[in-house]
């Protein structure tokens, strides 16, 4: 569990630096996700934060409106995922889910820090910032993304797979085969 609360933490902390540097006039801007913008992708991410409690009985409370102060939002929605993490009971809190009984931290290792790599990404692609991926975050996310299956392609998840460039290096791989064009 402690190597999941790490992750996360790590994880969470990009998200909240690519939050940080986007600029005022950039949160309306279109991002990777079709129809959502830079501030969307924030709302999404903090949105599945409370899904992701509400499988256990827990939500986020009474945390800022994305729509008022993204990082504020963001830093108070990882406050109480981390919190849950670091408590041996709550994280390890039982629940059925898509893939059977499993437990709330391997959950959100599976999915919520699967989005941290890719929402991070599509968060700097609308706001014009950095986009490179830690090389490890990008072959854990491949790790990750094989044991979705067919739920990988649900509505609402990701698009249909993309046919990168030849030669691609791992991070646009990833993208594209999540339906990213990053090239």
């Amino acid at each position: 569990m402690e190597d999941i609360a790490a992750r996360y933490r790590r994880l969470s902390d990009d998200f909240a630096a690519v939050i940080a540097a986007v600029p005022p006039e950039r949160w309306a801007s279109p991002s990777p996700c079709e129809g959502w913008t830079a501030r969307d992708v924030v709302g999404h991410v903090v949105e599945t934060q409370d899904m992701f409690l509400g499988l256990v009985g827990r939500g986020l409370g009474d945390i800022p409106a994305v729509a008022d102060d993204p990082a504020a939002a963001w830093d108070a929605a990882r406050t109480v995922v981390l919190a849950d993490l670091e408590d041996p009971v709550r994280a390890r809190t039982e629940f059925d889910g898509f893939f059977g009984r499993t437990v709330f931290a391997d959950a959100v290792d599976r999915f919520l820090n699967f989005d941290l790599v890719v929402h991070r990404w599509d968060l700097a692609r609308a706001a014009g910032l950095d986009e490179r991926l830690d090389p490890d975050d990008v072959r854990w996310a491949w790790e990750a993304v094989s044991g979705f299956g067919p739920h990988l392609r649900r509505e609402g998840v990701c698009g249909a797979e993309l046919t990168p460039p030849e030669g691609a290096d791992a991070q646009t791989r990833l993208l594209a085969h999540l339906g990213r064009r990053a090239w």
